[in-house]
């Protein structure tokens, strides 16, 4: 399974960027799929994360400012990412649960880096 992750980049604070990550490589289901960001010297943690009925959770510091979203015939997830703030700086990781029954397993994408700096 692959996922490949783009759309990063330099932006000014109150600024906006979209985030794309597909999953290719697999017959099997791709079940949640969510971004997770890690700024230096800091954890990797969750962004948001959504399930295959579109039902969706943030981390309460983006929440009202980043939507996360879905394209199943594409295996694709989206991160629209508004009025962003310094502190949103860091390398985003998009991940997959994949699999059925007995199996899954969890995939990541290389990360894209997202910089918020006037």
């Amino acid at each position: 399974v692959q996922l490949q992750a783009s759309g990063g980049g330099l932006v000014q604070p109150g600024g906006s960027l979209r985030l794309s990550c597909a999953a290719s490589g697999t017959r099997l289901s791709i079940n949640a799929m969510g971004w997770y960001r890690q700024a230096p010297g800091n954890q990797r943690e969750l962004v948001a994360v959504i399930g295959t009925g579109d039902n969706s959770n943030y981390a309460r510091s983006v929440k009202g400012r980043f939507t996360i979203s879905r394209d199943n015939r594409k295996n694709t997830v989206y991160l629209q990412m508004n009025s962003l703030k310094p502190e949103d700086t860091a390398v985003y990781y998009c991940n997959a649960d994949v699999g059925s029954g007995s199996y899954h397993g969890s995939y990541w994408g290389q990360g894209t880096q997202v910089t918020v700096s006037s």
